[in-house]
């Protein structure tokens, strides 16, 4: 299995596409009555889900057919022995089930390649908003980030410094203790909370609508790869929570707690 990444730039247009072609796959079932299933965890599944990740894995495999595909839909058939030394797709056809089951239009369709356990291309779509974010980074450290709305061309993102009058932090709407986050928060400027479900939290800090995003319970690695690509690749950081690198292809594929900001002050 070959090492050398593909041209991450030239990446992105086709995986917009193929993010775009999982959320019209997506969308018939979002306002019908759906069949949810559960998983062994207990987290919801839905016909959506399964149409989208039919639509994503076999486009990947034919655009790099030497990159293995990882899917959340798929991972029984998936171990990590090696992954993480050699590239692989991450990809979560429907991040936010929860949100699309109870009508929220914040789910997103997240797609990531990871080398060398970290998140160096990223594609997050939103389908009911017809939005697409994509990030690269290279190995020289340079890389990009942009936002493209319906067909208009793709537009450079960037993170922002922290506003003098207080940050704005996005937060999760279902998973995170309150009380936590708030004794997290203490010591922070604080000027707004933004409440938001799925990847969508670090398409806001990518694009400068928020300046701080903590994680502080935990989640699986398609949750994060695409919205950490992203995020550094408009320059911002994604650290655990004792400041240590968010890495992929982790026995499992759990995340610990971490933390998501935009530039400093």
């Amino acid at each position: 299995m070959p090492n050398v990444l593909p041209d991450l730039e030239a990446l992105a247009d086709p995986v917009r596409a193929i993010a775009r072609r999982a959320g019209a796959a997506i969308l018939p079932y979002y306002q019908t009555d759906l069949d949810i299933e559960r998983k062994d965890d207990r987290s919801p599944v839905t016909e959506a889900d399964h149409a989208a990740d039919a639509v994503i894995v076999p486009a990947l495999e034919a655009l790099t057919p030497d990159i293995p595909v990882v899917s959340e839909e798929r991972i029984a058939s998936h171990r990590t022995d090696g992954t993480g030394a050699r590239p692989f797709w991450l990809v979560d056809p429907l991040d936010g089930t929860r949100e699309f089951i109870n009508k929220r239009d914040e789910f997103t369709v997240n797609i990531a390649l990871v080398a060398a356990g970290r998140p160096v291309f990223g594609v997050l779509g939103i389908p009911v908003r017809d939005v697409v974010y994509a990030g690269y980074t290279g190995e020289n450290g340079t890389g990009a980030a942009s936002r493209q709305a319906g067909g208009a061309p793709a537009e450079p993102v960037t993170v922002r410094a922290a506003p003098a009058g207080g940050i704005v932090v996005a937060a999760s709407r279902s998973h995170d203790n309150w009380d936590e986050l708030d004794d997290f928060l203490n010591g922070e400027n604080v000027g707004r909370r933004i409440i938001a479900g799925s990847a969508l939290k670090f398409a806001l800090v990518a694009e400068g609508s928020a300046d701080l995003y903590p994680r502080l319970g935990p989640t699986m690695e398609w949750d994060t790869a695409a919205g950490q690509a992203i995020v550094e690749a408009a320059g911002g950081t994604v650290r655990t929570l004792d400041g240590g690198p968010l890495t992929y292809g982790k026995a499992g594929w759990r995340n610990a707690g971490f933390v998501v900001r935009g530039r400093p002050a």
